[in-house]
């Protein structure tokens, strides 16, 4: 369960670089009843701001869920970026260096509203890192609307267990995925139960990645009230859909969708308990 409470290691931010911006904020408005609020409209600036004038905050029945930028990086792809929340930035990057990963923005602050660093691991997988200062993060999360899970697709699960346990200290647990399709290794954040799960990593073969050129990725699942339905919104304004709407024992009915822009997302409605 992902909750707004800033614990360390734990999903506190996210935000989808887009070619577009009127246009990514036009989809996800329909497929998930986001309003969106530009730069400069309010405090909804989010946590990586906006370096060129365009970009703002998604807001969901007025709170803040996620912020969206243009994409402005040569050669990259359009994708959500998740932001973990630390007390120390400088201390994460320097456990992320250590540890085999790659520094992709150093730490930097962003006015009065805290300091982020993005990074990639060891294989890849770009992530990022928020030490909150005025701006916590998201203000609601595992509802309808809002983020719910996070998850990365790998090419080795075993390092990247080794990377993140080493850089926040995450705890995991492995499952067997049905039909002998491997295993999915839950992430629960350090020192909390498992009733905090926060999100997934399961391994991949290089070329099940064509999404990223066969490198790892990470991306958002957001909860629906009606999986089914917020499908129908993604196909009718055009997004597509690579798996689902299908239902998982436990889980929840769940599709895994693809924006205009080729950014991957999951929507899930959570089966009930």
């Amino acid at each position: 369960m992902i909750t707004t409470d800033l614990t360390p290691g734990s999903p506190c931010w996210l935000d989808l670089g887009a070619p577009d911006v009127g246009a990514a904020a036009s989809f996800y408005g329909a497929v998930l009843g986001w309003e969106y609020e530009a730069m400069g409209e309010g405090e909804g600036e989010g946590a990586e701001g906006d370096q060129e004038g365009e970009g703002g905050a998604f807001r969901k029945d007025g709170k803040i869920v996620a912020g969206l930028g243009r994409l402005t990086e040569e050669g990259a792809r359009s994708a959500w970026m998740i932001y973990y929340s630390v007390t120390d930035a400088d201390a994460t990057t320097r456990a992320v260096e250590s540890a085999g990963g790659t520094v992709r923005v150093a730490p930097r602050d962003l006015g009065d509203w805290g300091r982020m660093a993005q990074y990639s691991d060891p294989l890849g997988g770009q992530f990022a890192a928020w030490q909150p200062g005025k701006n916590k993060g998201f203000e609601v999360a595992d509802a309808p609307g809002s983020l719910s899970w996070t998850e990365l697709y790998t090419t080795d699960a075993a390092a990247a267990k080794k990377f993140y346990g080493g850089v926040f200290g995450w705890q995991f647990a492995d499952m067997a995925l049905p039909g002998g399709g491997g295993a999915y290794s839950l992430i629960t954040p350090a020192g909390l139960g498992e009733e905090r799960m926060q999100g997934g990593l399961m391994e991949l073969r290089e070329q099940d990645l064509a999404l990223a050129n066969g490198r790892p990725y990470w991306h958002p699942v957001f909860a629906v009230t009606d999986c089914d339905a917020a499908v129908a919104k993604v196909t009718e304004n055009g997004g597509s859909v690579q798996m689902g709407p299908e239902d998982a024992e436990g889980v929840g009915r769940l599709a895994v969708c693809l924006d205009p822009s080729n950014a991957d997302f999951v929507l899930l409605t959570p089966a009930q308990s």
